[in-house]
Order: structure tokens, then sequence, then C-alpha cells
């Protein structure tokens, strides 16, 4: 399969979000009464996806936005952008908060406490990616080849391997083809292997089995 011409790294990494999103809400509506040790792996999957989002997002606030306000993007809309990302934030931790109480006790009423709040980010974080993808990334596309994309892109790709290991590892676990075929495009695949299994494995010990069976 081949990506349509659409694609970006950015809805890759949206893709992943979404996904373990809806994970951990099928999950958290499978969870056995008083079983702790499935609660505590669900609350470091969500972790370790608070982690990467959280990169992402500051990423995007240290380098995306001033280059786009530099290519004239409308103020409001980056102010828009910079906003849900705060509001973001304050979910993640509220839903990973709700995960921490949950993995300790286990009990109906703390599922039900975290799967309401984790109902709630949901709504928050997708307003934001369609917000992003619908708004944001038309106006992107036009400079992709400029270089101040490049500058930008550069500095977002010039990152330790102790997280590019994990974020392959993760975005990777479960991608589909159509996200798979994009990303064999932009990177090596040997590039990927290496970072994900050798500087992610990690996350494959820890996180990955929360998904499996």
């Amino acid at each position: 399969m081949t990506a349509p011409p659409d694609m970006t790294m950015n809805r890759v990494i949206h893709g992943a979000v979404r996904r373990d999103l809806d994970r951990l809400s099928t999950a958290l509506d499978r969870l056995p009464d008083g079983d702790r040790a499935r609660a505590a792996q669900l609350q470091r999957a969500f972790a370790h996806l608070r982690t990467e989002l959280t990169h992402d997002h500051e990423g995007e606030d240290a380098h995306l936005w001033p280059m786009l306000a530099g290519a004239g993007v409308d103020a409001d809309l980056l102010a828009a952008m910079e906003s849900e990302h705060h509001a973001m934030a304050e979910a993640l931790a509220d839903t990973d908060a709700a995960l921490t109480r949950l993995a300790g006790t286990g009990v109906a009423a703390d599922v039900a406490a975290a799967r309401a709040g984790l109902e709630r980010t949901r709504e928050v974080v997708e307003r934001h990616l369609v917000h992003e993808e619908t708004e944001l990334e038309p106006l992107l596309r036009p400079h992709l080849d400029s270089p101040e994309w490049k500058a930008v892109e550069k500095k977002l790709s010039r990152q330790p391997v102790s997280v590019t290991g994990p974020f392959f590892a993760w975005v990777t676990d479960g991608m589909t083809d159509e996200h798979r075929a994009y990303l064999r495009k932009t990177v090596p695949t040997p590039v990927v292997t290496v970072l994900a299994r050798v500087f992610g494995r990690r996350y494959y010990r820890e996180v990955a089995p929360t998904w499996r069976g």
C-alpha cells in the first residue's frame, strides 16, 4: 500500500494517539473488579502515551508555531492551538491521576471514574487533532519545501536515542498499513527497527504487552 499524498508524520502520530485512547477505553470496559495488576498495566501504558503526546506538543510550541507565525499564519489560530495544548495537558494529568488511583485499588468505583476521565480526555484530544488536521495542516503544506520548514524538521528530529527509540516503538505498535507506508518512505526501515528494538526495548517490555491478548 502507498501512502496518500496528504499523509504527514503529524497524522501518523495522531493515529498512534487515537489508537492508544481506543485501546485504553476498551481495556477499562473489560477490567475485572479488583484487578490491580491489570489496572497498573493500563496506568503505565497511559503514562507512556502522555509522555509522547507532551513531547510532541512541546516541539510544536517551541518550533512549529514560531515558524508558522513568521510565515504569516493567523495569530489567533496559533493562539488557539497553544490553548488547546494546555487544555489537553490538564485533561491528560487528570486521567493519569484517576488511573493511578485505580491502580492502587482496582475497585469498580475507581474504574468508573477513570473511564469518565478518559472519555473527557478523548473529547479534548480529538477536538484538537481535528482542528490541527483541518485548519493548520493546509496552511503548513505550502511551506514543506521551504528552508524554514526544513530547519524546524531538523530541530524536531534532533533528539537523543532515549527519546527516538521509545517513540518509534510506540508509533509502530499496531499502526495501519497506510501509516506504515508513509513511515517507510520518510525514515529508512533499518533505522526505525534499530531505534525501536534497541533503544525502545523498555516499551516492548512494559507497555506493548498491555495490548496483547
